[in-house]
């Protein structure tokens, strides 16, 4: 890679170029932030957040997780997650419970009420799901999802791989 030399704050820093056109990661991270964006603005009409339905997402997909396995899998801190859990339980979307053998330990299930406005989730999903994939193929779509497992394969490997060392 080429060399550039900027000035930044006073000082020189040598930086190297980027072709952020080519990078995966960056086309990723747009893709999902737009995503993100678009599902918010769908979900607002049912007073819901991105959040919200992925805690709803992920309570349908596992069953009841603890609130460190759920945070884990939004990829944000436990005490983030506490404001929504709050939020989401005094609306009567979930329950939390104390983890049976260990009191501090909680776990969070997805309650009765949650159907109507699980329905809702689902419902804004398939727009942005229908936005996003506009003008694409199946064979574009089928292409897409082999070329999105490849990477999370090839990226869960490596993490493993990484950890056994």
């Amino acid at each position: 890679m080429v060399s550039e030399t900027t000035r930044k704050g006073g000082s020189q820093a040598e930086l190297q170029s980027y072709d952020f056109e080519r990078s995966v990661g960056y086309w990723l991270i747009l893709a999902a932030r737009a995503y993100q964006k678009a599902f918010d603005v769908e979900l607002a009409p049912h007073r819901l957040t991105y959040r919200q339905a992925q805690v709803l997402g992920w309570l349908v997909l596992d069953g009841e997780l603890s609130q460190v396995e759920l945070a884990d899998r939004m990829m944000i801190e436990p005490a983030t997650l506490v404001g929504v859990l709050d939020r989401m339980q005094r609306d009567g979307l979930i329950h939390r419970t104390a983890a049976r053998g260990d009191r501090r330990k909680k776990v969070i299930q997805i309650s009765e009420n949650a159907g109507k406005v699980w329905g809702n989730v689902t419902g804004c999903a398939k727009r942005i799901r229908g936005r996003a994939t506009e003008g694409l193929s199946d064979r574009q779509l089928a292409s897409f999802f082999k070329v999105a497992r490849t990477i999370l394969s090839n990226l869960e490997a490596g993490q493993a791989g990484s950890r056994s060392k």
